[in-house]
């Protein structure tokens, strides 16, 4: 075999396991969104969960006002079905496609959502003199979403992507 046969065989099994890294990493992205929401949607039936999102809630112009007419639990279970569908849809990506973009859209909706805290709700360190410094909680606590809200956003392209094929 000659030298350049021997480096095609070698770069075609590079890319290969390239790609299969690749395709590892796109099942762990959208796999561990789907288990990320049903965790913690599972967790909003639950009064720690309830109580420890309330502060966040109360503070937002865009849900706070629900408070109005549901209580804290209420409310939390609500959240805690939504959650718990959105990531049902994104699972359903191999079934159906659009299924998983409804998800993926729904999934951006609500950390856009959660984003939306770090604005509402204080959450700036005084001690370290505010902005940009953040507390642990909401601060920090709040700063996955941004992740969660990108892996969201691949899966609604991936999904998309596939319808169009």
């Amino acid at each position: 075999m000659s030298s350049i046969s021997i480096g095609v065989v070698r770069l075609r099994t590079t890319v290969e396991r390239v790609v299969a890294i690749e395709n590892v990493g796109k099942e762990i992205v959208r796999w561990g969104l789907v288990v990320v929401l049903a965790w913690i949607g599972g967790m909003k039936f639950t009064a720690y969960e309830a109580m420890g999102i309330q502060p966040l809630v109360a503070h937002s112009p865009l849900v706070g006002w629900m408070y109005d007419f549901l209580s804290v639990r209420s409310f939390s279970t609500m959240l805690g079905f939504i959650e718990i569908g959105t990531a049902v849809l994104i699972s359903l990506r191999s079934v159906s496609p659009k299924a998983s973009a409804i998800g993926s859209v729904l999934a951006m909706g609500l950390f856009a959502t959660t984003l939306s805290f770090l604005i509402s709700t204080p959450g700036w360190e005084p001690t370290l003199g505010g902005f940009p410094a953040l507390s642990a909680m909401p601060g920090q606590f709040l700063l996955k979403d941004i992740v969660l809200f990108g892996a969201a956003v691949w899966c609604l392209g991936e999904s998309l992507t596939s319808i169009a094929a």
